[in-house]
């Protein structure tokens, strides 16, 4: 899946700075201002999270009301990425189950 370049509602979208983040500890290139969810999909990532039951997750919505797109982001749980704009050098991992907060050097 690539990068939607032209929306019928949103129009055309304008050239963006380039910048790098990291998903499940390998770098991708996402454009400045996008949602995480879009870049990750323009990326070919279409999983983003495992249910309790090992069930795949992706985008759903796309408006930040479910919680199928919630990923771990720079060490917090449950962030909705279809609603979250990426940032520079963020952390994005893959979430199973309901997520943890990473206490210390333990990963409960």
């Amino acid at each position: 899946m690539g990068r939607i370049i032209e929306h019928p509602i949103l129009g055309e979208i304008g050239e963006s700075k380039k910048i790098s983040i990291s998903v499940d500890g390998k770098t991708y290139t996402a454009l400045e201002g996008e949602m995480i969810a879009a870049a990750l999909m323009a990326n070919g990532i279409q999983t983003f999270r495992f249910t309790k039951h090992h069930a795949p997750r992706g985008i759903y919505c796309g408006i930040g009301r479910c919680t199928d797109c919630i990923m771990i982001v720079d060490g917090v749980p449950n962030v909705r990425t279809c609603v979250t704009p990426v940032q520079e050098g963020m952390r994005i991992e893959t979430q199973y189950g309901t997520g943890a907060w990473k206490r210390g050097n333990d990963n409960a």
